[in-house]
């Protein structure tokens, strides 16, 4: 289960991956590519995002099931509050269900058309990412996760809300958070310390980092834009430099530097003490593959059976 990810008596650590619902039917043919290439891995678990505003909510849906129904994996079906009622929000908690899906990350999710933008409540729905965790356990017996962001939510004043705020949705009954993507371990660690600073039992649920590979700078200067996270100086020279100042980015030489700083940075979390290493692979599996290769930790039997 996603709640006790631990360390493995052989000395792997759990990995997990995250999956985009398919705009098209080449897009999807790539993804399943992907989860087969992953099914021989073995993830922890396996994560499906759900668009701004339940933009790709049918796809989430249908996909996450087929992942449960059709595979090995054990999937998380992210959950959005933004755009539905509540009675909106208990049909796909109830979907899930049926599909045989137990575990939800909970998420008050971004507003559509500009993530950005201003968060507006639906008039019947739910305010906070809290009032999604307690909503969904009283909906079943679900496992629930939700978002912790190492550099701050873009719409926290400080990160000593930040924190408070993550505390609630743990104390509200999630089990554990996966962060926000980061290129500085350092703001993981002070996550932790803050966490633990504020509420020394909920500490002890697990806080699994999450990383992106670099492959384009181009696609990664838009997804930071997206996010709210940086890059430090130093990585960004390192990537313009590999990039190169021709009409079309070097992506082999920026590739290459993208998935070194993730080895290093999962090798520094794995010496700090990390629950587990979660992965955006944009629905590709070669980069993780080789990340993981580089650790050490690609093994073929699964880590994490299905129950």
């Amino acid at each position: 289960m996603v709640d006790r990810l631990r360390l493995p008596s052989h000395g792997r650590i759990p990995f997990s991956v995250e999956f985009s619902p398919p705009r098209d039917a080449a897009a999807e043919a790539r993804l399943w590519r992907a989860v087969r290439e992953f099914e021989r891995l073995g993830p922890a678990f396996v994560s499906m995002t759900y668009g701004a505003g339940g933009s790709t909510r049918d796809r989430t849906v249908r996909v996450t099931g087929q992942l449960a129904e059709e595979t090995t994996l054990l999937p998380v079906a992210h959950l959005t509050a933004v755009g539905h009622s509540i009675d909106e929000l208990r049909a796909m908690v109830g979907a899930y269900a049926d599909r045989g899906i137990s575990n939800i990350l909970a998420l008050r999710g971004d507003p559509p058309g500009d993530p950005l933008g201003e968060w507006t409540p639906h008039p019947h729905g739910v305010e906070h990412a809290e009032d999604l965790v307690r909503l969904v356990r009283e909906l079943g017996d679900f496992h629930v996760g939700v978002a912790s962001f190492p550099e701050g939510h873009h719409r926290s004043p400080d990160l000593d809300h930040d924190t408070r705020y993550l505390v609630q949705k743990l104390r509200a009954g999630a089990e554990y958070s996966i962060t926000q993507m980061f290129f500085d371990v350092e703001h993981y660690l002070r996550l932790r310390d803050r966490v633990a600073a504020c509420d020394a039992e909920q500490a002890l649920k697990p806080i699994i980092p999450e990383i992106m590979p670099i492959t384009s700078l181009r696609s990664a200067r838009r997804s930071l834009e997206l996010s709210g996270s940086r890059l430090p100086a130093e990585l960004e020279e390192r990537l313009v430099r590999a990039a190169g100042d021709g009409p079309e980015e070097n992506r082999a030489a920026v590739r290459e530097v993208g998935i070194e700083v993730a080895t290093e940075m999962c090798e520094r979390l794995i010496a700090e003490g990390a629950p587990g290493l979660h992965f955006i692979t944009l629905n590709f599996a070669r980069a993780t593959s080789e990340v993981l290769a580089r650790l050490g930790i690609e093994l073929p039997a699964p880590l994490v059976q299905p129950v």
